[in-house]
C-alpha cells in the first residue's frame, strides 16, 4: 500500500446529492423526479442531424473556440432576444456544458484569497470550482418561500476582496426568476465596482406565465462584466451530451480560452454541427415555454387536491412544494423515505442552502412523461 501523504483541495466536499438520491432511487425502483433530465426522447431531427455530420466526416477536432458557425447563429439568437450583439470570433466559445464555463470563468479569474459571492440555495457545482481556486465562498441566503434577492445585505457583502459574483436565472431549486428590477438593482451595485459577473443561464428558453427571461446581456453594464453561460443540454433534452455555450466581451473571453483551451481544448464537433443547422429554425427554443408550462400546469394540476402547498414555478423544469401540512420532520429524511417506502425520489433543498437551512420543501423535476408524472402524483396526493 502506498505511504504517500497528500492534503485534499476539497476536504469538505461530499458525494453529490444527485449521486446519491439518484443510487438510492435506482436501488429502490424508485420513480425519478429527483436529477433534472427529461425522460422523454430528443426530436429526431437533431438525432438525425449529428449522425450526418458524423457520416460526412466532421468527426475530427473542432476549433478550440468552437465550430464557427454554430458561434455565428448563437450570436445571433443572443442579438434577436436580448439586442445585445457579440462578435463570434471572439466573444463566444462553445464548452462542455453550462457547468464547464462556470468552472473555466472561475478558474481564469478567481485568485487564492479573492471572494466569490453565491447566492444560496445554489447548484452544487458553484462553491467547488470557487474552492478549489483558493477563493472564498460568500453566501448569500435567499427570502424563504419567495426567494427573492435581500440587494442591502448584497451590497454589505461586497468587500475590497470581492472578485467575482455568481447568479442563476431562471433558478434552480426554486424556479424563480430574476427581474428587470432585480438585475437593475445588480447593476447599480456593480457599476462602480471591478466585480466580475457569471450568469448561469442555462434554462433561458424556459420562462412562464408570459414573463421574460432577463439575461445579464440585456443591460450594458452588467454585459460588460459578464460570463453569460447556457446549455443546449437543457434546452434540447440531451443532457448528456454535454453540450454548451459562453458569451463575453473579448477581453475577458481571451482570459477564458487562456483556460478553455488547455481543459477542454474544443467540444464534440459533429454535434456542433447539427446545432448550428438546427437552431437556423428559432420555433426549436422559442416553443420551450408554452411546452414546459405545460408540463408545469399538468403536474400541479394533479397535485391539486392534495396537502402539499406550492407557488407556481416562473421558470426551469423544477417545482418546489412545502410539505408542513404532512409532517415536520427533515427534508433529507423525507426524501429518503419516500425513496424506500413510496418509491418515488425527489431533491432535499437543505444541502443547497446556507448552513443547511431546512425550508420544510422538496424539489421536483416535471420535464418528464406525463404518465410518469400522474404516478408521481398519487403517490404524493395519497400522503
Amino acid at each position: 500500500m502506498s505511504s504517500l501523504q497528500y492534503p485534499s483541495k476539497l476536504p469538505n466536499v461530499k458525494t453529490t446529492i444527485f449521486t446519491t438520491t439518484g443510487n438510492l432511487a435506482r436501488e429502490h425502483k424508485a420513480i425519478d423526479l429527483s436529477q433534472g433530465f427529461p425522460n422523454f426522447e430528443a426530436d429526431s431531427v437533431l438525432i438525425d442531424l449529428v449522425s450526418k455530420a458524423m457520416k460526412q466526416g466532421h468527426n475530427q477536432y473542432a476549433a478550440m473556440s468552437g465550430y464557427f458557425g454554430l458561434r455565428e447563429i448563437i450570436a445571433s439568437k443572443i442579438e434577436k432576444l436580448h439586442g445585445r450583439s457579440y462578435d463570434p470570433e471572439k466573444e463566444i466559445t462553445v464548452t462542455v456544458g453550462a457547468t464547464q464555463a462556470i468552472y473555466t470563468a472561475v478558474t481564469a479569474f478567481v485568485h487564492a484569497g479573492d471572494e466569490v459571492i453565491v447566492l444560496k440555495p445554489c447548484y452544487d457545482c458553484y462553491e467547488p470550482a470557487i474552492e478549489v481556486n483558493g477563493g472564498t465562498v460568500v453566501p448569500i441566503q435567499l427570502r424563504k418561500g419567495d426567494y427573492k434577492v435581500d440587494w442591502e445585505e448584497f451590497k454589505k457583502k461586497i468587500t475590497a476582496k470581492t472578485r467575482m459574483v455568481i447568479i442563476n436565472t431562471p433558478h434552480n431549486p426554486s424556479g424563480r426568476i430574476l427581474s428587470k428590477e432585480d438585475m437593475l438593482q445588480l447593476q447599480e451595485i456593480l457599476r462602480p465596482t471591478n466585480i466580475i459577473l457569471v450568469s448561469d443561464e442555462v434554462y433561458e428558453h424556459i420562462v412562464f406565465d408570459d414573463a421574460e427571461h432577463q439575461s445579464a446581456s440585456r443591460f450594458d453594464d452588467l454585459a460588460s462584466r459578464s460570463f453569460v453561460c447556457a446549455s443546449f443540454g437543457k434546452t434540447f433534452h440531451v443532457t448528456g451530451w454535454k453540450m454548451g455555450y459562453c458569451a463575453a466581451p473579448a477581453a475577458l473571453m481571451h482570459e477564458f480560452r487562456q483556460v478553455h483551451q488547455f481543459a477542454v481544448f474544443c467540444v464534440d464537433h459533429p454535434v456542433q454541427r447539427a446545432l448550428a443547422e438546427y437552431l437556423k429554425n428559432s420555433d426549436r427554443y422559442l416553443a420551450l415555454n408554452s411546452f414546459y408550462q405545460e408540463k408545469r400546469d399538468f403536474f400541479l394540476n394533479l397535485l391539486k387536491d392534495s396537502r402539499f402547498r406550492f407557488t407556481p414555478s416562473q421558470g426551469t423544469y423544477f417545482q418546489l412544494v412545502d410539505y408542513t401540512a404532512i409532517t415536520n420532520e427533515g427534508d433529507e429524511n423525507l426524501s429518503k423515505r419516500l425513496i424506500i417506502d413510496h418509491k418515488l425520489a425527489s431533491i432535499a433543498i437543505s444541502s443547497f442552502n446556507a448552513n443547511n437551512r431546512d425550508d420544510k420543501v422538496l424539489r421536483f423535476c416535471f420535464a418528464k412523461k406525463n404518465e410518469t408524472l400522474e404516478k408521481a402524483a398519487e403517490i404524493l396526493c395519497a400522503l
